[in-house]
């Protein structure tokens, strides 16, 4: 067997990126396309012995690393993201055939994005500082040391992306990696080892290592050599990752998904609240900053709901390397009936799809509106992570709140109105790492990212990936205390 596929005339090497040099497993396990279900090639599944081979590797090469000048790291991300840009359209590629995600937003969107990841973080590291402040005249010094090993487990629906959100502050924190993407979406992360290799990282700071799941998991993450845990994914995966760093009192950040809310108020421009609301169709509804629970003042929900569904049911479902296409495939089998399962028992206690409530052929789901749902039933309160919203209305502020406020999540929220003062009172009583007002998906990345609740524990972005990523000392010194020496 091949130890590279090619896939849409792109070579990919399967086996792990470990110390630098490419190591196979003697299991494997099969990439389908969701596009088609083809079959992409075999995956080395690797396990124990290769998480313990990283994460020895990512040890080693540590105290190298954590010593590399500021400069030095920021201009070797800078390496990083010009190689990505080199190979944009091979990884727009390879990503939409591995994922289904639409090839034209990998294109335009995602991997500039990925690039943007790097540069930023190469930027923000050599401007890092905080200023010496006095205590009875003793100066404090606040510095961030390269904590060490970072374990970074990654999802399936923007496998790239957020594998760099996360690579590059941890890269140019000081800290070396092990990098564990989805099982669904392994071969990007692949690409970006050769990348960071060309781009001259040292053996051993980056470390790719695939496998389904526990296998490999827990190997890693109750490793006593990691110093830090970031995963996105779901809220089991976490609790049992939690479970796994426990004994070692090793820091999460975990980013969890989430339940969010559009809240539309009859004061809102109707045309754009529309347009919000069918954007959370995007990526055949596998984001989970969606804000998949419509909450609309009833005075002007039947016009709302009017408008929308002449708006979605003028979206193009279809293959995703197709420039027209609007929205592509979901990304497994397992994952389009888990969507299916939940729609059919919510029509079962009594739902009413307005549009879509269906599968179609292959892996795709038809875009799906559900009304005369209950605010405590399961569709209102779980994530389903596919193409499936739901539509409930509200008469006052104070219920527009509580609807949005009543899950267990609390990732995003967004909010469509027309009235300052409404804007400003409503997010402040919203529960919600991310709030946006009449505009959705703008994110910075100096800002904090993170979700509230059961959507997650911690933040990152800007400083605070730093402050995640690093061991923060405060070195306090005495006035006037060299005096005594010569």
């Amino acid at each position: 067997m091949s130890d590279k596929i090619v896939v849409g005339g792109v070579p990919v090497d399967t086996r792990h990126w470990i110390g630098g040099e490419r190591v196979a497993s003697p299991d494997t396990f099969t990439d389908h396309s969701p596009i088609d279900g083809a079959v992409l090639g075999e995956i080395a599944r690797g396990g124990p012995a290769e998480a313990a081979a990283a994460v020895a590797a990512a040890k080693a090469a540590f105290p190298a690393w954590a010593a590399t000048s500021r400069a030095e790291r920021a201009r070797i991300l800078r390496a990083i993201a010009d190689g990505v840009e080199k190979r944009l359209e091979e990884l727009a590629v390879v990503e939409t055939t591995d994922n289904g995600a639409l090839l034209r937003s990998h294109r335009r969107g995602v991997m500039p994005r990925v690039a943007h990841n790097f540069r930023f973080f190469a930027d923000w590291l050599l401007q890092l500082e905080h200023d010496d402040f006095e205590t009875r005249g003793h100066t404090n010094h606040v510095s961030w040391d390269p904590a060490g090993p970072c374990v970074l487990i990654t999802p399936w629906n923007a496998p790239l992306m957020l594998a760099t959100w996360k690579v590059a502050p941890a890269l140019a924190a000081g800290d070396t990696v092990v990098l564990k993407p989805a099982e669904w979406s392994p071969l990007t992360a692949s690409l970006l080892a050769d990348i960071a290799a060309e781009a001259g990282l040292p053996a051993g700071v980056l470390n790719v290592v695939q496998g389904y799941g526990a296998e490999i998991g827990d190997a890693l993450t109750s490793h006593p050599d990691v110093r830090r845990i970031s995963f996105t994914g779901s809220v089991p995966t976490a609790r049992r990752i939690a479970e796994s760093a426990a004994a070692n009192l090793t820091p999460l950040s975990l980013e969890l998904g989430g339940k969010s809310p559009l809240l539309v108020f009859a004061d809102a421009d109707l045309d754009l609240a529309v347009d919000l609301a069918v954007e959370q169709y995007d990526n055949a509804g596998q984001v989970c900053l969606a804000a998949t629970r419509f909450l609309v003042e009833e005075a002007v929900a039947e016009e709302f709901t009017r408008r929308f569904v002449e708006k979605a049911s003028a979206l193009k479902q279809g293959d995703p390397r197709d420039e027209a296409t609007d929205i592509g495939p979901n990304i497994h089998p397992r994952q389009l009936e888990k969507i299916d399962g939940f729609v059919r028992r919510a029509l079962a206690a009594g739902a009413r799809a307005v549009i879509g409530g269906h599968r179609l052929d292959g892996q795709y789901y038809a875009p799906t509106l559900l009304t005369d749902v209950a605010q405590d039933s399961e569709i209102v309160q779980e994530e389903v992570f596919g193409p499936v919203l739901t539509l409930q209305t509200f008469t006052g502020e104070d219920e527009a709140v509580r609807l949005a406020n009543d899950t267990r999540f609390g990732l995003a929220a967004t909010l469509a109105t027309g009235d300052p003062a409404r804007a400003e009172r409503v997010t402040a009583r919203l529960v919600a790492g991310t709030v946006w007002v009449n505009c959705f998906f703008v994110r910075d990345l100096q800002a904090p990212f993170g979700g509230s609740r059961q959507s997650g524990v911690g933040r990152e972005g800007g400083t605070w990936s730093f402050d995640f990523y690093c061991d923060l000392k405060n070195t306090v010194t005495a006035p006037n205390g060299w005096n005594n020496h010569g």
